[in-house]
């Protein structure tokens, strides 16, 4: 029997720490892209504000391991702010006209999905899993994708970057479903007394 306890928030390390304000403050920096986005603000101010919430991104992890402060907490919040962030810029940009509101419906389904099917991890084995490549090289095509329709590109330009990030989400999705009942199938996991994941499915 799994120990309720390492399903616990506190089990998840310590939640103050440099890596993990700088995936908070993504959060925060991409609300005025949002907002500058739905009133057609100033193109050069959504731009410094978007490369300061990508180089935060770039950061968080990289920080994480030089100082050797990664924890449970991080692989939590650098997702979710990669998630929350990206898909406020698209909702800005489909509100204002910049992208078609079915690709933000679709975007956000799938990342609700996602986010739905760690909690259940989270819940049912006490794993906390982090992203996979295959869901880096889609979040970055709708990084392409929004860059397009705030330059105002061509409609077959857009309407080629729109397609291939739809196609590259739907394979991430793909993939993240096969690890979900992977994980689910191998049952809960503990942690050796150097707080490695273990599995305790029988092999």
């Amino acid at each position: 029997m799994s120990d309720k306890s390492s399903n616990s928030w506190s089990d998840l390390g310590q939640f103050w720490t440099l890596p993990n304000v700088l995936s908070l403050a993504r959060l925060v920096i991409i609300i005025p892209v949002f907002w500058l986005i739905l009133i057609d603000g100033p193109l050069l101010w959504v731009l410094i504000l978007v490369v300061l919430a990508m180089a935060t991104d770039y950061f968080d992890g990289r920080l994480a391991r030089w100082s050797d402060t990664e924890s449970d907490w991080g692989k939590v919040l650098d997702p979710m702010a990669d998630k929350i962030g990206g898909g406020l810029v698209v909702a800005g940009l489909a509100f204002s006209g910049s992208l078609p509101l079915w690709f933000l419906c679709f975007l956000a389904a799938r990342d609700l999905i996602i986010m739905a099917g760690g909690a259940i991890l989270r819940a049912k084995t006490g794993r906390i899993v982090m992203s996979i490549w295959s869901g880096k090289v889609a979040a970055t095509g709708v990084a392409i994708t929004s860059l397009a329709a705030l330059l105002k590109a061509d409609s077959p330009v857009l309407s080629f970057c729109i397609w291939t990030t739809v196609v590259l989400l739907s394979y991430s999705s793909i993939k993240y479903y096969i690890r979900f009942f992977v994980y689910l199938k191998e049952g809960p996991i503990s942690k050796d007394p150097e707080g490695q994941e273990v599995s305790s499915a029988p092999a």
